[in-house]
Order: C-alpha cells, then structure tokens, then sequence
C-alpha cells in the first residue's frame, strides 16, 4: 500500500487554503493533476541552469538541454514499453496527437465512404477531427453503444465490424464514466477485421500499467497533465512503421532534413512531426513526472485508487437522490460522476467550493454521453494517488450541506 502522508507532502498544492481560509479538497484529478515538487524543480532547474535550444547548438547549455529534452522522450518510451523513443512524437496534448492521425495518417489513407468507428463515450477531442474529416471527405462514422451500465457493447462493435471500418479510436478510459474499456480486445477485433487501432489514454496512463506492445495499439495518444507532469505538452506513440509513411503535420523547422527554394526533404522520426522550438521545459518536466510515478509503481497506484472510487461509490449511494453513472469500482478507475435530484451540477460544485471541495460540473467535453443518459450535466468527483478517504468523507458532508440548502 501507498504511503498517502509522505505523498502528499510532494505537492506543496495540497498544503494551501481557499480565499475563505479552507483546506484545498482536491477532487477534480481527471481534469488536470497535480504536480509533485519533483516535476516543479526539475523544469525550475532547466530555466535556471540549462535554458537554450535543442538540436541546433553545439554550446555547452544547447547540448544540456538537448540531452535533458531526448533522455525524457527515451524515459516515457520505456515506460509505456514502446519499441524505440523513435516512436514517440511530443505534441501540445492528447487533443494535439489525435488530430496529427487524422491529419496525417487520415487523410492520406481515408477516401469518401471509408468508415471510421467511434464510441458514445468519447471525448470531444476523439469526436470533433473526425466530424471534420466527414465534412471535408465524405468518410462515414459509426459509434459503439454504450449500455446502461457504462460498458461498451462489444456484440453492437463486432456487428459494425463486419461494415470493413478503417480505423477503430476509443477511449481506453472514460473520463466520465470512468469505465476501463477492454483496449486488447478491442484492439484484437480491429485487426482481425482489417482496421487499424488509435486509442485516447488520457485517462488511462495516468491510473493504469499501459503496455503499448502488449495492447498491439498501432496508435496512442496521452498528455503529461494528467499524469502529474505540465500543461501544454503530450506524447502520440504510433508503431514505427506507420509513422514513417505519414507525411509531416506541420511544417518548419527542425522537421526538415533538406531545404530548397522549391522543394524539402523531412527529418527523421520522430523530428518530422515536431516543427519549431519544442516546449523543452515541459518535456523535461514529463519524464520526470514519468520518474515520480515509475518510482511510487502504477500496480501501487492503481490499487489505491480502486480502494478510494470503491468506498467514494459506497459513500455517496448512501445519499438520497443520489444517482451515479458508470459501472462498479470492479470495470472504472478512480472517477465519480453523478446527479443529485432537483439539483444543477453547477449548483452543487459552486457550494461545495465554499467548503474548499474542488469538484467538476458541466458535461466534461462528453456532450453526447450525456445526452445518451438524458441529462445535461453532471458533477464529478475524480480521485488520484494523493486522495484520502477523508476527503470522500468531506465531499459526503458537503452534499449533505448542499440538500439542506436547497431543502
């Protein structure tokens, strides 16, 4: 079991009060995680003791950076246990390394009447660039039905099979839901059908021991964010093979091998698809957000979040009007989402804020799994390897306080 005292005290965050004097109740983990003081000083160290470009400079502090930025590509590489570092491109986020597939694989593979499978739980970012890739091409998209108990229907994704589909993208986790999809089988019934696989681990990499090669995912999209490391960077992981006959997504320098006045030939993976100054800083600060979880053991994580979501669902079903969404702790990670009758989300997230209770409230950029269930919003609790039971305990009292106010 994790030592939860020793790593809280990694994120100065957790130490801080509210503007009303109240303890910070962090609960809003999917969203966007905290950050250990690990990941603070190593990209403060950078700032302060290696700040310069990458590739480019023969300097002492040019090669530092260079070093500090590709030893990190090398440390996430092994840690979702890809073939080489050759296959992970640094991107802007999850959102950023699905729409270079859509971009580039995508439209240089899918013509019009090409099928593309999606699921009814996905996040914005895995429904908006094929949504305009169907207006731009003319590509057909069908969607695997989510049950009433959160599950994929696995019967509903073998018949869409048979239709021959391109390419398969789903959520390995959903960020509502929290249901952890089965990406090896999903995976497996793709290939078997002729499609290739692309799948959001946003939620997953974070919570979950993710082996790409034991997946056979050929395309993977996750950010640092979520995983305890910095905003603004994320990682794609595409099998080398793929990546290779992909032309580049964006255009400029350091993608580049050769430059002419009518003509250019592209870098070498994985530089092709990284045009421009990189954010080094932020690289940095994800491998060492990669260090800090190898460290504490993702199997030691993952227990811990289960033991959290199964006593925070135990907790709140105790609460009357209460309705949860989602399978049991058994099939989800560490999320909670759920209505509480006569009540807006928004008005519960906004009093529980006045007790220093972070939650989320909205439809979480899941527009269309809501209105699956029939409601425009939900709140949501979402937990992580600092969350206690006594914080669940608070958010408990704080929905209580909420009916009270609202009689």
């Amino acid at each position: 079991m994790l030592n939860i005292e020793q790593i809280r005290k990694d994120f100065p965050i957790l130490e801080r009060e509210t503007s009303n004097g109240k303890r910070v109740i962090y609960l809003d983990s999917t969203a966007t995680s905290q950050k250990p003081i690990q990941v603070i000083e190593a990209m403060n160290d950078y700032y302060r003791r290696s700040n310069a470009n990458i590739h480019r400079g023969v300097h002492t502090l040019a090669e530092e950076a260079t070093t500090l930025y590709e030893g990190a590509r090398e440390r996430i590489a092994k840690f979702i246990n890809a073939a080489s570092s050759r296959e992970v491109i640094y991107t802007r986020n999850t959102t950023e390394s699905i729409n270079l597939v859509a971009y580039s694989w995508a439209r240089t593979n899918l013509k019009a009447g090409d099928l593309v499978v999606l699921t009814e739980m996905e996040h914005h970012s895995n429904l908006v660039p094929w949504h305009m890739l169907q207006a731009e091409r003319g590509i057909e998209l069908e969607f695997i039905p989510v049950t009433e108990n959160g599950l994929l229907d696995l019967t509903a994704y073998a018949a869409l099979l048979t239709r021959s589909p391109k390419l398969v993208s789903f959520a390995h986790m959903s960020n509502v839901l929290g249901t952890i999809n089965p990406a090896r089988e999903i995976i497996r019934m793709a290939h078997e059908a002729g499609a290739l696989a692309l799948v959001d681990g946003a939620q997953s990499v974070p919570h979950l021991n993710v082996d790409v090669r034991e997946l056979d995912a050929d395309f993977y999209a996750f950010s640092a964010h979520k995983m305890c490391g910095p905003t603004g960077i994320g990682a794609l992981y595409g099998k080398s093979s793929l990546l290779e006959a992909m032309p580049p997504f964006l255009g400029g320098g350091d993608m580049i091998k050769e430059v002419k006045l009518r003509s250019f030939r592209a870098n070498s993976l994985p530089h092709k698809f990284e045009a421009g100054t990189p954010a080094i800083a932020e690289a940095i600060g994800f491998g060492a957000a990669v260090d800090y979880l190898k460290a504490i053991g993702m199997d030691n994580i993952a227990a811990h979040e289960h033991e959290i979501t199964e006593y925070a669902l135990e907790r709140l079903e105790e609460i009357p009007g209460v309705k949860l969404f989602g399978p049991d702790a058994n099939h989800k990670g560490g999320v909670a989402a759920f209505t509480l009758e006569g009540i807006h989300p928004h008005d519960v997230a906004q009093i529980l804020d006045q007790d220093g209770i972070a939650v989320r409230a909205g439809h979480h950029c899941a527009q269309p799994l809501h209105e699956k269930f029939g409601i425009p919003a939900t709140s949501r609790a979402s937990f992580y390897l600092y969350s206690t039971k006594d914080e669940v305990d608070l958010l408990v009292n704080g929905l209580y306080k909420v009916k009270k106010m609202f009689g």
